[in-house]
């Protein structure tokens, strides 16, 4: 029984290799899945309209999203500060 897939050999930095091998198990792929699927999105436009999708939300919410994210930054610190100026407000 032969594949009608073609194997080929890829060049890493090791850091990009533990990177690229992290992302595939965040979301349940193997590594080689994950490849495949990356360039498939990239060579079928589907990145492109991703990423498209992704400014216009920015473009849209953008100092909503920039807003809520100082809250939450502001309550986490609050939260955990254990300075001593902190600590003695």
């Amino acid at each position: 029984m032969s594949s009608a897939k073609k194997q080929t050999q890829v060049r890493l930095e090791p850091g990009v290799l533990a990177a690229g091998k992290d992302a595939a198990a965040a979301r349940g792929l193997d590594f080689n899945r994950y490849i495949e699927r990356l360039i498939a999105e990239d060579t079928s436009g589907a990145r492109a309209a991703g990423m498209a999708a992704a400014q216009r939300l920015i473009d849209t919410h953008g100092a909503f999203l920039d807003d809520l994210e100082a809250g939450m930054d502001a309550q986490y610190a609050t939260a955990t500060d254990t300075s001593p100026r902190g600590a003695a407000a």
